[in-house]
């Protein structure tokens, strides 16, 4: 310990026996204390000193129970535990990553849980009780600020120490047994602190303490649950039996299955030979079958990952940690927090949560504080719902207020969870605890229906209404689900969500029952979009158009006899005396703004701005003088309207856009209109036939031998709406599915999950009689599947669904390069003449585990003879797109013989997400509405963009004469170059990023600063430089190689184009130029559909992984079925990898 905190601290006193003896000086050393800990450095040097010291146990504690009396050193002792016994994560500011600062985090921890053993005595509590009450008697009036500091801490004194984390390694108390917090809260019981503490919470003078009083009753209850509580001191119930004697024979059957399992690998003589196998059918590493090397009886546990180095997952994809276990403290201990519930509720609750919720909405608390209200809210509730439900107990929390609370926390809790990622964890324990608090609500509403009160009926049908008819409540569950993620949110969050939502579902189906015509509340979101007014095109300032724009303008302001209205010159302001733009070039602006208004056609408000403008500057007569005549004025307006005004910032010239022709800037509006619409129960369940909600539904569902019997009820219920009361049975038909049902129907326990063991068998069925109608079945067990997918499997394929079956497939097989080239290329190549989105040379590029160049693959596959000729390895430009084919059933002959016919729409439809989900349904439809007006503009959109690019080579082929004749053909030529260079490039990289415009000679720069020049790189669509970060022109990613090659072409002299090359030694005739301009905008509108197929191909890429990951290799009886069955469709090729 440092000399001078030794000192001081023995300067405190000494105990001798029971009695402590302080010295003269003891109040100016606790001084001192706290003086040096308002000084301590990150480490927290002081404070571990002092926790060594044991200074709490042996000095201050003694002081404030022997020596109470004298208040300045029981007030400066308060004050100092306070500080040294404040949590660790307070001292660090988070738990440190660094080894150094995270071991001195422990040490504080480990100094902090050895004062909480010191103040777990019924004389520390006594004295503290005592204290409290002393100061509790006196009326509002009599206190005095210090005292009233006195009590805050003594409440945060208290907070701290129930704060303090316990230690299950050093503790070792199992249930029942009274640990050191359990030892605490008896020593608060027995010295009346918590009969206090009920006091504060209700007391009508003491509103200023509710949040210290919440937190300290939330710390008191955290090991406790509230089924415990309501259970302690009472008989099990039948139920309870029940529960415990299926749990016995379910273990005691899987005992027993082990124990035969074991008899049967033991033969009944021993074998002094192991023996060696060929499994035939079971391919090793190479073509041969596999040798096994063991005993027969483990034939069934083999595995090609035997032996096999376990993959370490990366920190950022492991599941996220559970929080403590809660345990069930002694008797004694439950029986004293039953009884506090019970009071709590029949006189604190109500007053205290609605304090608290006043202060939360005012903010008047600190950050985070809505924690502890949210686990209050659902805690007593649920004490409530157990120990003889009464409303009028909880009437504060049941409210619409209290739901729309916590909707909205939920909604702010997802969204910093995804933002700040490094406190994610902590925003998810929020979230489980706000989704806590939101069942309860649901679990409370629910008990309401079946009380024999009918007022009480009658306010949860209210509250119903209420929540069925907003749509924020209505689908809170179905955004909870599409967004859960188990990297983030634990498997209890999990849990208490798919119960709650197979609540909600059960009450709103029961709501929909008793009525016919249900009206709930939609949200459409309107998206339209509308000129910007800043955008519009400037007026015409032709002589011509000036001139009758000044015959307008003053017959305007003649008729109105240079009168103006008092609205008009009160809201003229030439001067802007906050702006920090120098005086002189607000005057020049304010002549701009008189031209502005005289171009648009506003005398009044330009004669009026010129009055202003002219007080404001009067020096100069530059406005005119003060005394001037109307008609001077008039003269004036004429002169400003013809005159040449610099301005500041000039409008930017109109860049024509190379895809759609020249466009005005435009940007999106939205607007959410409210409206009423009849609700249907099934049209809503429908929502949850989608992958992203059943993903989490099998998650919960692998660990059904761990989940109680209603978690498991509640799993099975919503995968029974979806197979039987949708009729969507195939959108469980994937491999990790069959693979639980699987371990379910081969459980020794089986008979304790009879409503499983019941739903997977009806799904295996429907699953085997489909397979013998559509053999690609198998298939679809590969990948999950949208509702569009489903239908097609269920109803029979389309071109587009079979194409995008078998690209799924083959690209969920990981093959070698030349088994890549040999089995992909054939197949791709022959739905490549047909389809839009199919890369050949950059799917077998994906398949390399090597880096290889384009090229050099290229090259590779003109030797082997694969491909004759280059171009058939690019990408195929779309064209036309033909109708959609028909819902009909294909055989695979027919699909072969119809791919080199027609050609799909779409084939990447049935990998959708299905995003639109987000939104409501109505704003789905509109979506739709607003594709087919895209895709019936797309035509004209076309048309026009033809004309335009005609009229816009003509410009070009002008503007390069005009430069040529100012002595630039240098710079053109460099110009042209670097096009032909990038186009080159482009052609042979296969893929495009931005070019950047690097002059290197003297002319070359000299050229870039000319605005003639710039004015033809922008009609070339070449991209100014975006920032002051950005020195030189960009050639755009955008632009195409053949658009590169175009611009590059009417960069040519009209002398020179004969002698261009090869491909202009004719001239050619205004059937093909136009015909190649149709080429180029074709390739313009494919652009969107070539995006969309790069994104469906990363959304394939993806399944694989997911794939890979979660089916693995199973070797059981049904999917050794399921790959003996394959035998309609030869995939012999796929082991081989």
């Amino acid at each position: 310990m440092n000399c001078e905190l030794l000192a001081t601290c023995s300067a405190l006193g000494y105990l001798e026996g029971d009695t402590y003896h302080k010295e003269i000086d003891c109040l100016e050393s606790v001084k001192d204390l706290i003086r040096y800990l308002r000084h301590e450095d990150d480490t927290r040097d002081v404070r571990q000193q002092l926790g060594a010291g044991q200074i709490v146990q042996n000095d201050l504690l003694p002081i404030i129970i022997q020596h109470g009396q004298d208040k300045a050193l029981f007030d400066a002792c308060i004050r100092l535990m306070v500080n040294l016994t404040q949590p660790a994560m307070l001292c660090f500011g988070k738990v440190p990553d660094d080894p150094v600062f995270r071991h001195h985090f422990l040490q504080v921890t480990s100094h902090l849980q050895a004062y909480k053993e010191a103040f777990a005595s019924e004389r520390v509590f006594g004295i503290l009780s005592e204290t409290l009450y002393t100061f509790l008697q006196l009326d509002w009036e009599q206190r005095q600020e210090e005292d009233n500091l006195l009590i805050e801490r003594i409440l945060l004194l208290v907070r701290n120490v129930l704060h303090v984390p316990a230690d299950p390694s050093e503790e070792k108390k199992v249930d029942d047994d009274a640990s050191v917090h359990d030892r605490l809260l008896w020593a608060i019981h027995m010295s009346g602190f918590d009969d206090l503490v009920k006091f504060l919470a209700s007391a009508q003078s003491e509103q200023q303490w509710s949040m210290h009083v919440l937190e300290i009753i939330s710390l008191m209850f955290r090991d406790q649950t509230p089924e415990a509580l309501v259970s302690a001191g009472h008989a099990r119930s039948v139920e309870e039996k029940l529960r415990d004697s299926q749990e016995l024979e379910a273990l005691r059957q899987r005992e027993q299955a082990a124990k035969r399992s074991r008899t049967l690998q033991r033969g009944t003589r021993h074998s002094r030979f192991g023996g060696s196998y060929v499994v035939q059918g079971l391919k090793s590493i190479g073509d041969r079958d596999v040798i096994y090397h063991r005993n027969l009886h483990n034939f069934k546990n083999y595995s090609h990952d035997t032996g096999k180095e376990v993959r370490r997952v990366p920190k950022r994809n492991r599941q996220a940690k559970e929080c403590k276990d809660k345990r069930r403290s002694a008797l004694n201990v439950r029986l004293f927090l039953r009884e506090f519930c019970v009071d709590f509720l029949e006189n604190c609750y109500n007053h205290l949560m609605y304090l608290v919720k006043e202060s939360l909405i005012r903010e008047q608390t600190q950050q985070h504080d809505e924690t502890y209200y949210l686990w209050a809210l659902s805690f007593f509730m649920a004490f409530n719902r157990g120990n003889g439900f009464r409303a009028d107990l909880v009437s504060e929390t049941m409210s619409i207020r209290a739901f729309h609370f916590i909707e909205r926390n939920i909604t702010n809790y997802y969204e910093m969870m995804l933002t700040d990622r490094k406190e994610a964890t902590s925003w998810s324990r929020r979230m489980h605890l706000a989704l806590k608090a939101y069942q309860e609500l649901l679990l409370t509403v629910n008990e309401m229906d079946r009380s024999q009160d009918e007022s009480i009926r009658q306010s949860s049908n209210v509250i119903k209404s209420n929540i069925f008819y907003l749509m924020e409540y209505r689908e809170i569950f179905l955004t909870l689900l599409r967004k859960f993620d188990e990297t983030k949110q634990p498997h209890s969050y999990l849990k208490d969500l798919v119960e709650s939502t197979h609540l909600f579902l059960r009450m709103l189906e029961r709501f929909c029952k008793g009525r016919r015509n249900l009206m709930v509340q939609r949200k459409r979101v309107k998206r339209k979009k509308s000129h910007a007014e800043k955008n519009q095109s400037p007026p015409e300032t032709s002589p011509e158009a000036l001139e009758e724009t000044w015959k307008i303008v003053e017959e305007e302001l003649r008729a109105t006899g240079f009168q103006l209205s008092e609205s008009l010159t009160e809201g003229i302001v030439p001067f802007d005396a906050t702006s920090e733009t120098p005086l002189e070039e607000q005057r020049t602006e304010a002549m701009v703004r008189v031209q502005d208004a005289l171009l648009t056609r506003l005398g009044p408000e330009a004669l009026g701005l010129l009055r202003a403008a002219r007080e404001v500057w009067p020096e100069g007569d530059v406005f005119g003088s003060a005394d001037v005549e109307p008609e001077e004025e008039l003269e004036l307006l004429k002169q400003i309207l013809h005159a040449n005004l610099p301005r500041s910032s000039p409008p930017e010239p109109m860049v024509e856009d190379d895809d759609d022709g020249a466009e005005l800037e435009e940007e999106e509006l939205e607007s959410v209109q409210v409206s009423e619409t009849e609700f249907n129960f099934l049209d809503f369940v429908k929502r949850f036939a989608s992958p992203n909600i059943v993903r989490p539904y099998l998650l919960l569902l692998k660990s059904y031998s761990k989940n109680t019997p209603h978690t498991n009820h509640c799993i099975t219920r919503m995968l029974h709406r979806l197979a039987v009361d949708l009729k969507m049975d195939a959108l469980l038909y994937q491999l990790s599915v069959f693979n639980v049902f699987n371990k379910i129907l081969s459980d020794p326990a089986a008979s304790a999950y009879k409503e499983l063991v019941t739903f997977a068998k009806y799904v295996l069925n429907r699953f085997f009689s489909l397979a013998a109608q559509n053999n690609k079945a198998y298939v679809e067990l590969l990948f999950w599947k949208n509702v569009g997918a489903v239908r097609e499997m269920t109803e029979g394929y389309g071109k587009e669904g079979l194409v995008s079956l078998f690209v799924l497939f083959f690209f969920s097989v990981g093959v070698c390069f030349y088994q890549c080239i040999t089995l992909h290329l054939p197949l791709l190549l022959m739905m490549k003449s047909n389809c839009t989105f199919i890369d050949v040379l950059g799917n077998i590029l994906k398949k390399l585990t090597a880096k290889r160049s384009r090229a050099r693959v290229v090259d590779k596959l003109l030797s082997m003879g694969l491909v004759s000729e280059r171009r058939e390895l690019y990408k195929k430009r779309s064209r036309k797109a033909q109708g959609k084919s028909s819902g009909k059933g294909m055989t695979e002959e027919e699909f072969l013989a119809e791919l080199t016919q027609g050609s799909p729409d779409d084939s990447m439809d049935r990998d959708d997400e299905e995003d639109g989900e987000d939104e409501s349904e109505e704003s789905e439809a509109e979506e739709d509405e607003e594709q087919e007006k895209g895709e019936s503009q797309n035509g004209i959109r076309r048309s026009q963009g033809m004309h335009s690019t005609v009229k816009r080579r003509a410009d070009v082929g002008t503007m390069v004469n005009a430069l040529q004749q100012e002595g630039m053909s240098g710079p053109l030529l460099w110009l042209q170059n670097c096009l032909n260079k990038t186009a080159n490039d482009r052609e042979e990289d296969g893929f495009s990023q931005p070019v950047p415009l690097v002059p290197l000679t003297e002319a070359n720069e000299d050229a870039m600063d000319n605005k003639s020049f710039q004015k033809l790189l922008r009609k070339l669509g070449m991209r100014a430089p975006a920032n002051e970060q950005e020195s030189f022109w960009r050639i755009p990613a955008k632009i195409s190689v053949s658009q590169l090659r175009n611009a590059a072409a009417a960069l040519s002299s009209r002398e020179d184009e004969p002698e261009g090359g090869v491909e202009q030694s004719e001239p050619r005739s205004p059937t093909g130029e136009l015909r190649e301009e149709q080429e180029e905008e074709e390739e313009v509108v494919s652009g969107e559909q070539r995006a969309q197929a790069l994104r469906a191909l990363l959304l394939a890429r993806k399944r694989k992984h997911y794939t890979t990951e979660h089916s693995g290799m199973c070797g059981n009886s049904i999917i050794v079925a399921l790959s003996y069955q394959m035998t309609p469709v030869n995939y012999s090729f796929i082991g081989k990898g």
